[in-house]
């Protein structure tokens, strides 16, 4: 697996209360490849807040109960590929919506999906930075916007 995945496009930076009733991270969604059809979803670290492994918060949802097997961790990638589609399409409070921003992420897990989802074919998750550190500033500062 490469080291880093990095990419220039449409970023996504929301709030996430992944365990109720008060543990949140910054989730960031945007796509690479050369058709767009790899979804990549991260954390932004937020110092003070633990890092958090996105694959368990999807585990923790049962997605298996809505798109069936979870064989390869085909649900728990759908579930993230959901969670940042919806947050995309009807954005929370303090939500971070960048037309065209350099990223990288350095994966924890990429997955072919058994199928088509959302519009991609893979998935790459892990830990997610801004190039531009006022932009990375601005995504760390989301969870203070949607708890203010």
């Amino acid at each position: 697996m490469a080291t880093t995945v990095t990419g220039t496009g449409r970023v996504t930076v929301l709030p996430l209360l992944h365990m109720w009733p008060d543990r949140w991270c910054v989730l960031a969604y945007t796509s690479t490849g050369e058709l767009g059809d790899t979804a990549v979803v991260g954390y932004v670290p937020v110092p003070g807040i633990p890092d958090v492994s996105l694959m368990d918060v999807a585990a923790r949802h049962e997605p298996q109960r809505l798109y069936g097997s979870n064989a390869e961790g085909f649900a728990d990638a759908c579930w993230l590929i959901c969670t940042g589609w919806s947050g995309r399409g009807m954005p929370k409070p303090g939500t971070l919506e960048l037309r065209s921003a350099a990223w990288s992420l350095k994966p924890d897990r990429s997955l072919d999906l058994a199928k088509t989802m959302y519009g991609y074919d893979r998935l790459h998750v892990g830990q997610f930075a801004l190039d531009d550190e006022e932009l990375m500033r601005q995504a760390q500062n989301v969870l203070g916007l949607a708890r203010a």
